[in-house]
């Protein structure tokens, strides 16, 4: 699996609730996550639309035990549970339903260290590729987010996808890292 060099986005810190995605054009998405006076973290997820402008894309509450608790992505608000759901028919994968009503599942590479996307017609759209350590300016990349533009329906570029796809592996090496 190839992707373009601008499809590929280099993801810094081990942590990904306090971490950025970037590439040569720089920082394109940015997860930052605060902890209220009561406790209650939550991990803000940014795009870059423009230099110094940022949208933002989602919004995770953590549970008051640090495990999930619920996502807001646009108007819609549901279980962070719901969008790493367990799959027992592949060891290692979760499955989510997309904005655009089909199922993906990140899982496992057969034969690499990388973590797959696949499209309901198991087309790989996307992976997580763990780096060894490496630091830019921006800081230490740890892993690198490959979009496979031409796969499947061709849109994991389009912005609803592919900040759910954003969204969604935050979420996965979260539940690897913690054992969720």
């Amino acid at each position: 699996m190839s992707t373009a060099s601008n499809d590929i986005l280099s993801w810094t810190n081990q942590d990904p609730r306090e971490s950025q995605l970037f590439n040569s054009w720089g920082v394109l998405y940015r997860f930052q996550t605060s902890v209220s006076p009561n406790g209650q973290s939550v991990t803000t997820l940014w795009r870059t639309i423009r230099p110094n402008k940022e949208d933002r894309v989602a919004k995770l509450e953590w549970a008051a035990n640090g495990g999930l608790g619920r996502v807001v992505i646009g108007k819609n608000t549901l279980p962070m549970s719901d969008l790493v759901r367990s799959d027992t028919r592949i060891y290692g994968s979760r499955v989510f339903n997309g904005p655009d009503g089909l199922q993906y599942r990140w899982r496992p590479s057969a034969n690499s260290p990388d973590i797959l996307l696949q499209d309901s017609n198991g087309n790989v759209i996307a992976f997580f590729r763990p780096t060894r350590q490496t630091r830019y300016q921006i800081g230490d990349v740890f892993g690198e987010l490959h979009f496979v533009r031409t796969a499947g329906a061709g849109t994991v570029m389009h912005p609803p996808i592919m900040d759910t796809v954003t969204v969604t592996a935050m979420l996965y090496r979260f539940c690897m890292a913690w054992n969720l």
